[in-house]
């Protein structure tokens, strides 16, 4: 080994031992007037919250055929924002029905009372903590959105989820809640075995009971659940006749686009209100200027 290299692993060495007599990176303070929604990023070890330049526009008004979910979501949000008792929320259920654009729009129905919205990916839910905490002395109310969530057997941030919800020796900050959607109930996989009583595999497991509970454990963490359906084909033809209105199109062109709808949605084997947005955008788009 050359002088060199060993000069190179002295000082690597050496900086392994400094890194660890130093602090923990202290996330930086964002500029809270440059927007109603963040992402939580990182850069290294420090994350830092970044203001979302463009956030989404979308309203509850713009929502059809979820009336009970969103009757319950924007009561439990106005509790939230007029500083009341409220509960964090899962919303669960069929893909494309509106779980994600609820949120969304209760943000911009609350952001004028002073509601704000922060989105953390499920590989940064290690940092909730310190999501919290650099938010707890701000008079906003915080709702963390965590989208698309579920988990698989032994991952770091369900963990860190539980925790947040319920479970750390620390009270919940009063102005933060957790917002999920998940297209699965109880966010972690549920296999047939579950079900099974004790195994006389050696691999088996000798408390199939409290596998259970622990699957279960995080989803009863959330106090309200809002489940959503598959749209039937009126419901799906409503949200394209919403959407192809909200592009301009008179009622004439959205009774003569039917068809073409239900044809789109066969395509895609969905009738969700995502498949209803894709659509009006792309039949709107080929309608020749009036």
């Amino acid at each position: 080994m050359t002088t060199l290299e060993q000069f190179l692993l002295r000082a690597e060495a050496l900086l392994l031992r400094v890194e660890g007599m130093l602090p923990p990176a202290i996330a930086r303070e964002p500029d809270w007037k440059r927007g109603f929604a963040f992402r939580w990023r990182k850069r290294g070890a420090a994350g830092y919250l970044q203001p979302v330049a463009h956030a989404s526009t979308i309203t509850l008004d713009d929502l059809h055929n979820i009336g009970t979910q969103k009757l319950q979501i924007e009561q439990n949000t106005r509790q939230f924002v007029d500083r009341r008792p409220a509960n964090n929320v899962l919303l669960t259920g069929a893909r494309g029905t509106g779980k994600s654009s609820l949120i969304k729009a209760c943000l911009n129905q609350f952001a004028a009372g002073g509601l704000r919205l922060i989105e953390v990916d499920k590989a940064d839910l290690a940092d909730l903590a310190d999501i919290v905490d650099l938010v707890a002395g701000r008079p906003e109310r915080f709702i963390i959105f965590c989208d698309d969530l579920s988990f698989e057997e032994g991952e770091s941030g369900y963990k860190a989820l539980k925790v947040a919800l319920d479970g750390s020796i620390s009270a919940q900050s009063d102005n933060v809640l957790i917002y999920a959607t998940s297209n699965r109930r109880h966010l972690m996989p549920e296999r047939m075995s579950d079900n099974a009583g004790y195994s006389s595999d050696d691999n088996g497991d000798l408390h199939p009971g409290e596998t259970v509970e622990e699957k279960i454990s995080l989803s009863e963490r959330f106090g309200l659940w809002l489940s959503f359906y598959p749209f039937k084909q009126d419901d799906y033809l409503d949200i394209v006749a919403h959407w192809l209105g909200t592009f301009g199109c008179d009622a004439a062109q959205i009774a003569a686009a039917r068809g073409d709808a239900l044809r789109w949605a066969l395509q895609r084997g969905s009738r969700s209100g995502r498949v209803a947005w894709q659509f009006a955008k792309d039949h709107a788009g080929k309608l020749p200027d009036a």
